[in-house]
């Protein structure tokens, strides 16, 4: 693709770096940013500044969040015995939408990946066996993706769980296997936040 402007290019680069835009879509992007109020162009190049100066993560359960301390573990209505594992901010979003899910969450970063050079120090999972042995913590959830990462990750935070005293739950499997959370409608994802097995027992399916 040959370009009249460098500066287009560049800001063509830019966009096509975008997960799942190309160029074509990055010019056709960029196109329409031009054609813009000076006001609306600008207010778009200050939010996403404020994407990378301003947003915050959760200190207790890792989420994106505009405070140090998110909505719903500041919520006094949560269920904070309880507390519910997931890989990323959109399976926090994408349970948050069944409105069937009462308690807290914890937010690991990822999932166990050696292929990519991902292992259990690089996400939060020290963080979720302090909060465990030092706070009433009476279930914990693993609601991760049924695929090959998601399923070591939790066999893996089940074996560092096993010595305290609490029930450890999985999401029931109306999830395909293979399936990511945050592409499952809210409907089966919800009846698989209700109707969720002990952790040992998913083993067996």
């Amino acid at each position: 693709m040959e370009f009249s402007s460098k500066l287009i290019e560049q800001a063509v680069g830019c966009f096509s770096s975008l997960p799942g835009v190309g160029k074509k879509t990055a010019l056709r992007y960029v196109l329409h940013l031009i054609k813009q109020e000076d006001k609306d162009v600008f207010h778009f190049a200050e939010i996403l500044k404020s994407l990378k100066n301003d947003l915050k993560f959760c200190n207790n359960c890792f989420t994106i969040s505009d405070h140090d301390i998110c909505d719903v573990c500041s919520n006094p209505s949560r269920n904070k015995q309880v507390v519910c594992v997931v890989q990323d901010y959109r399976d926090v979003m994408a349970i948050e939408n069944t409105g069937l899910y009462k308690g807290l969450y914890h937010v690991l970063g990822g999932l166990i990946s050696p292929m990519e050079g991902i292992g259990p120090s690089n996400l939060t999972i020290d963080h979720l066996i302090s909060k465990v042995s030092t706070q009433e913590v009476s279930e914990v959830i693993l609601a991760l993706n049924a695929t090959m990462e998601g399923e070591t990750t939790s066999f893996f935070i089940f074996k560092k769980l096993a010595p305290f005293n609490l029930t450890l739950s999985a999401i029931a499997r109306g999830i395909a296997v293979g399936d990511e959370l945050e592409y499952t409608d809210e409907v089966t994802l919800g009846r698989s936040i209700i109707n969720r097995i002990p952790y040992n027992n998913s083993l067996l399916r």
